[in-house]
C-alpha cells in the first residue's frame, strides 16, 4: 500500500517546524506588544492589518493548522480502529480545520479593508 500525503518524518519535520515557528511568531508578539503596547482598537487594527503582520499572522495560522492536522489525524489513526468509522472522522477533521482556515483568512482580508 502506498501511502500519501504528510507521513513518518516529513509529517514530524512540519509539524516541529510549525511549532518552532509559532513559539517565535508568539515570543515576537509578546515583546512587541510589550515594548509598544496599543491603546486603542485603531492602534491594533493598523498594527495586524500592516503587510509584515498580515503575512506573520497567516503563517502563524497555516503553522498552527498543520500543526493541529498533523496531531489529530496519528491520535485518530491510533485509537479509532474501525476503518469506516476512522475515515469519517478525518474527513470531519479536515473539514473542521479547513473551515477553521478559511475563517481566519477571512478576518485577515477583513482588516485590511
Amino acid at each position: 500500500m502506498v501511502k500519501r500525503g504528510l507521513t513518518g518524518l516529513a509529517a514530524w519535520v512540519v509539524q516541529r517546524a510549525g511549532a518552532i515557528y509559532m513559539l517565535c511568531f508568539a515570543i515576537f508578539a509578546v515583546a512587541a506588544v510589550t515594548v509598544h503596547p496599543r491603546h486603542s482598537y485603531a492602534e491594533w487594527k493598523a498594527w495586524v492589518s500592516s503587510d509584515a503582520m498580515s503575512a506573520g499572522i497567516g503563517l502563524f495560522l497555516l503553522a498552527l493548522l498543520t500543526h493541529m492536522w498533523v496531531g489529530l489525524r496519528d491520535v485518530l489513526l491510533d485509537y479509532v480502529k474501525p476503518e469506516g468509522v476512522r475515515r469519517v472522522s478525518l474527513l470531519l477533521l479536515g473539514m473542521a480545520l479547513l473551515s477553521v482556515g478559511m475563517w481566519a483568512l477571512q478576518i485577515l482580508v477583513h482588516a485590511h479593508t
